[in-house]
């Protein structure tokens, strides 16, 4: 019965080659803001986009993402609802795990995007890998 379960893993497994590919459960995760999660005490940005900041986080210099932070932030802690799994892609400078999370609600990235909560950023997204899974990247 061991070998199915295997198979399920591997099948479940998406990606170039770039990287850790292979999804796994994660638990314990709460939204810091509409594009950060923090699961216990590991950090993870959602792949691929950009959530409007919160007060007095945008850097001088940078252009933000436009929006309501709070409610971006809102719009993630409803996606966050029953069983996760992450698939982790690597590390952003800042030394955040970068990933896709997949919960109930499909997939955190897209459900921010199709709530128009977050902006697609394809730079930001390694291996397109969130443009192939979510229509509203594709927009």
């Amino acid at each position: 019965m061991l070998l199915p379960i295997a198979a399920a893993t591997l099948l479940a497994a998406v990606g170039s080659g770039n990287g850790p590919a292979l999804r796994e459960p994660i638990t314990g995760c709460r939204a810091s803001d509409g594009d950060t999660l923090r699961c216990g005490s590991e950090r993870i940005r959602l792949l691929g986009i950009d959530a409007p900041e919160l007060d007095g986080h945008c850097r001088a210099g940078r252009t933000c993402a436009p929006g309501d932070p709070i409610a971006s932030t809102a719009s993630l802690r409803k996606a966050l609802r029953g069983r996760l799994t992450i698939q982790r892609i690597g590390r952003d400078r800042y030394g955040r795990t970068l990933a896709l999370i997949t919960g109930r609600r499909g997939d955190l990235s897209c459900w921010q995007l199709r709530h128009r909560q977050a902006l697609y950023r394809r730079d930001w997204d390694n291996g397109a890998r969130l443009r192939a899974i979510c229509r509203a990247a594709r927009r």
